[in-house]
């Protein structure tokens, strides 16, 4: 049963990765641009009342922003990440396994955040609990 759930949890990340990089992508936004026009221009548009004139504007740009968001969001993920990755790699005793993060699966990124929270856990003991120290 956990294997299908797996192979479930990790189809359904690939569908939301495809699915974020096509509502992010420029083309897609174009399409829909045209997609919205065509709406405006067809002759159903112009028969009918004000408000609902109104209603499909506000839709046709509510539609729109979509795109917008979604390519802004992709855009400052991706660089954030960057920045991440890259004050990983500049620190000696930082782990490497938190580089690239976001490429790793639901579960692997789970048994990282596990990990780090028992280290986030011993180092609160050694704090409250420091050893004295020894003369020699």
């Amino acid at each position: 049963m956990k294997k299908v759930y797996r192979k479930l949890e990790m189809m359904f990340e690939k569908l939301t990765s495809t699915a974020t990089s096509i509502l992010g992508n420029s083309v897609t936004f174009i399409i829909a641009l045209f997609t919205v026009i065509f709406w405006i221009n067809n002759e159903q548009f112009y028969t009918q009342s004000i408000h609902q004139k109104i209603g499909d504007i506000i839709l046709g740009i509510t539609f729109l922003s979509l795109f917008i968001i979604q390519k802004t969001f992709n855009h400052f993920s991706i660089a954030l990440h960057l920045k991440l990755n890259e004050l990983v790699a500049s620190h000696d005793t930082a782990s490497n396994a938190v580089i690239n993060v976001e490429k790793k699966s639901e579960m692997e990124i789970i048994e990282l955040q596990k990990e780090y929270a028992e280290l986030a856990e011993q180092i609160k003991e050694i704090e409250e609990n420091p050893e004295p120290l020894k003369k020699n």
